[in-house]
């Protein structure tokens, strides 16, 4: 299945009471909610419908760098690199190629699709990445839950610097983020300098106001944090949730070993909508992991496939 896809295409998946509202433009995540017996929608994730509408990076796919880039200037295998500077914030790189790109629909039924993109090293090495990756992101919805899961294939003939992201916003029905609860499984989380790019230190989460490995309110705290040292249960899986005692709802966002990062952002930053919803971001590498590579940045041999999944599961207390 091959369409032309623009700003404006939708697809629609439905599996009980669970609705999604997918786009092939950036293979976007652009809805998620519950259709309640009285005909009212619950918002599980916080989204829109046509392009025009999205805020603050919603729903977006980003690969194949999450997250900000410093000065978006790298080094790989010894070649320096110059990414394009398109962070608002400041004169860094942010958030990848592909949330922008008209994607190929490559199947889609009434509980699921595939969205696939290339990126050719021919069109990208002048833009910092001489590197050429054939990208999958599906989505699919069962009784449990959502499911998203990406594969990226090295095409090219050389090594490639991969990290692939998400950017769902999450609500449990409150006006504000402040009055949710959170729960973060992780031990660090980087220092950022005032432009928003990571300084190299990784500062441990123990005994600050944000450590949130035990769930607590978020109240007035601003979010704009790359989290690091995942913890996981005896499956692999790290489990960020987002609950609320008054409206009775909790989110669940379990992460594969795929993913060793999560950002969690409040959206102070959005224009008429601050604090609507909580980003939980899953990563697979932190924020300027091409300058880190330590950070769990994946090294791509050619005609090698990376792969993960992250699940969102939704329940009444």
């Amino acid at each position: 299945m091959t369409s032309e896809a623009t700003p404006d295409t939708e697809i629609a998946l439905a599996c009980g009471q669970q609705r999604a509202l997918l786009s092939p433009w950036g293979a976007a995540l652009r809805r998620y909610y519950l259709l309640e017996e009285n005909g009212s929608e619950s918002d599980i994730v916080w989204g829109y419908a046509g392009g025009a509408h999205k805020k603050g990076g919603q729903g977006d796919v980003l690969i194949p760098f999450p997250g900000r880039v410093s000065e978006g200037r790298y080094s790989f295998d010894g070649q320096p690199l110059q990414l394009e500077r398109n962070d608002k914030e400041g004169p860094n790189a942010i958030h990848g190629f592909v949330r922008t790109l008209p994607w190929t629909t490559q199947q889609a039924d009434s509980e699921s699709v595939a969205f696939e993109v290339q990126l050719e090293a021919a069109n990208y090495a002048s833009r910092g990445y001489p590197f050429s990756l054939a990208v999958r992101v599906a989505y699919r919805l069962d009784r449990q839950g959502l499911t998203c899961s990406f594969a990226v294939h090295n095409v090219g003939r050389e090594a490639a610097p991969v990290g692939v992201g998400f950017h769902p916003y999450f609500t449990v029905g409150t006006a504000l983020v402040d009055e949710a609860e959170a729960r973060i499984p992780a031990s660090g989380y980087l220092e950022f300098n005032d432009r928003l790019a990571p300084t190299g230190k990784v500062l441990d989460a123990q005994d600050t106001e944000w450590d949130f490995r035990e769930r607590r309110r978020i109240g007035n705290l601003r979010f704009n944090h790359c989290y690091v040292g995942l913890e996981r249960d005896a499956e692999g899986m790290a489990t960020a949730t987002l609950q609320h005692q008054g409206s009775g709802r909790r989110i669940e966002v379990v992460m594969d070993r795929s993913f060793s990062a999560i950002v969690v952002y409040t959206g102070d930053a959005i224009v008429a909508a601050p604090r609507r919803a909580l980003a939980i971001e899953p990563m697979t590498c932190a924020t300027d992991a091409f300058n880190h590579p330590e950070w769990g940045l994946k090294r791509l041999q050619p005609d090698e496939t990376f792969t993960g999944r992250y699940r969102v599961t939704h329940c009444l207390l």
